[in-house]
């Protein structure tokens, strides 16, 4: 988690360590034949679990949506991503009307050894909540590059968006698929709204 560990992150390390004694304690019992003490450990281990669950989304569904400004960074752990310029590519024959937009993030880690966010994915929304990932083939510095420590890299990810969209949003994140979904008040957590980069266009 690096230096910028939360309360938050903490807790839930705390919840999952808790978790993890109680299965073995429930174990324990049940291999004693201990089927009071089994039951009660599994009614805790649930009530726990309930408790936190209905926190976190409480916390996702409550919270207003980040809005973060072109040439603000976002920081996953060690590896921050900033949007420094967007742009359209003139004179690339697109099809059915529509628009390649490019956008260049520079990919910053903050730590001391090289490193590479695997997890990182990125797409792009607008104002009618249309979807478009990025596209392959097209760009060249992936964000998920590996970087030195301390320096950074370049990346231009392009999308190939409607001709009508309006209010072009970027959104970085994790996905589901990993510990941050369990983390209250993540952007990344389960029913949160995703924090997004107005693009001005």
């Amino acid at each position: 988690m690096g230096w910028g560990v939360r309360l938050t992150e903490l807790l839930l390390v705390g919840v999952g360590g808790w978790t993890a004694l109680g299965l073995v304690g429930v174990g324990v019992s049940w291999l004693r034949g201990e089927r009071l003490r089994v039951r009660r450990g599994i009614a805790w281990l649930a009530g726990v679990w309930v408790v936190y669950l209905t926190v976190l989304i409480g916390v996702s569904l409550g919270q207003k949506q980040r809005v973060v400004a072109v040439g603000e960074p976002q920081c996953f752990d060690e590896m921050c991503f900033t949007v420094v310029r967007v742009d359209e590519v003139r004179g690339f024959l697109v099809r059915d009307g529509r628009r390649l937009v490019r956008v260049t993030v520079r990919v910053t880690n903050r730590g001391r050894s090289a490193r590479s966010d695997g997890l990182i994915r990125v797409y792009l929304t607008d104002a009618q909540g249309r979807l478009w990932e990025e596209s392959a083939g097209v760009n060249g510095v992936g964000l998920s590059t590996r970087v030195s420590g301390g320096d950074s890299v370049m990346s231009e990810p392009v999308f190939k968006v409607a001709g009508d969209a309006t209010g072009l949003r970027l959104i970085l994140t994790h996905g589901w698929k990993q510990p941050g979904a369990l983390v209250i008040g993540d952007s990344d957590s389960m029913l949160h709204r995703k924090t997004v980069v107005e693009l001005g266009r």
